[in-house]
């Protein structure tokens, strides 16, 4: 199972999306749990941990060797600590942390995925590579979607 969705979002819809992204990943919880993410801040990063935290392995792809340094400063601890935490790290062969690189991590991803859940508001992407265009990849592979976006979450 895979993750995509917005990133930067205010702490009160933060505190929702992990709430319900734990019980979504609880509800699919067996000795098989394996997910699948970029680590980005927000919704990724929340899914990773959810699933460690229920004992599940970790896919981490990176979709450029800049890829850690493009991500908020902040997040930077958490990333390295997801990360080492993997059981399996794809590293694609870009330099450039851009939208294209995003675009092609998350095509990446969904090659081993049997499931995309999406922290998505439903409206387009913002650029070239964001959640929509990730939904439209997975619904265009026949993959399902599950879309996470809990009542009361906004975005800036």
């Amino acid at each position: 199972m895979a993750i995509t969705g917005h990133r930067g979002l205010p702490a009160q819809t933060t505190a929702l999306v992990d709430a319900q992204l734990r019980t979504e990943v609880a509800g699919r919880a067996d000795s098989e749990l394996i997910g699948i993410s970029c680590l980005a801040d927000g919704a990724d990063s929340l899914f990773a941990q959810a699933v460690l935290d229920l004992g599940g392995g970790l896919i981490v792809i990176v979709p450029a060797r800049r890829y850690r340094e493009g991500l908020p400063a902040e997040h930077h601890p958490v990333y390295d600590e997801l990360r080492s935490a993997a059981t399996e790290v794809v590293e694609l062969d870009r330099e450039e942390s851009d939208s294209e690189a995003h675009q092609e991590g998350s095509v990446r991803m969904l090659d081993q995925a049997d499931e995309l859940i999406a922290v998505w508001d439903g409206k387009p992407a913002r650029g070239y590579g964001g959640t929509a265009d990730v939904v439209a990849v997975a619904r265009e592979r026949g993959i399902p979607v599950t879309i996470v976006w809990p009542g009361g979450a906004e975005r800036d």
